[in-house]
């Protein structure tokens, strides 16, 4: 079963070997929030997963870690933005999420990104922008697994990135 979990000191070991593994393949770690900081100071490290109050080009968000309670192994993480400032909203998105290189191509994106959702509705969002390089085919299909529309298409630098809408069930009342 996968589930999202904030960083705790009891799952350093998981941390290490995920970050290891990553680290260890030369490739860009995303979400950016889990590589900004040297993961082996752990003190700091988890307090850089958070941002509490929004700063220059940074709005809150959280960081979640993707936990597969059967295999007590991190699959991967998500970061998720608290609402969207005007970079956020060209082409950030309120999700980034990255899986693990040896993770990938099981089917785990797509159940990250609906937890990740879940997440968004507890902070009363009501559609999520989630956006993905175009030639990343595995990340957009997760998208539209998810709901996603596409709004459009943008250059960001020498990228073509893809803008996705996903519209969140409304709330009941209780």
């Amino acid at each position: 079963m996968l589930k999202l979990v904030k960083m705790d000191e009891k799952y350093i070991p998981l941390l290490n070997e995920m970050m290891d593994e990553w680290t260890n393949t030369n490739e860009k770690i995303v979400p950016w929030s889990i590589g900004k900081c040297d993961y082996h100071n752990i003190g700091e490290y988890i307090e850089s997963l958070e941002i509490k109050e929004s700063f220059g080009k940074y709005v809150p968000d959280t960081t979640f870690f993707c936990l597969d309670t059967d295999r007590n192994l991190f699959i991967g993480a998500v970061n998720i933005r608290h609402y969207l400032n005007e970079d956020l909203a060209s082409g950030g998105g309120h999700v980034g999420a990255g899986i693990r290189p040896g993770e990938r191509g099981k089917g785990y994106g797509t159940k990250m990104l609906s937890l990740a959702l879940e997440e968004c509705a507890k902070l009363d969002l009501k559609n999520v922008l989630v956006c993905c390089d175009k030639s990343n085919l595995s990340s957009a299909r997760i998208i539209m697994k998810n709901g996603g529309v596409l709004e459009n298409e943008i250059t960001d630098g020498n990228t073509l990135m893809q803008r996705y809408w996903i519209a969140l069930p409304a709330k009941h009342p209780a």
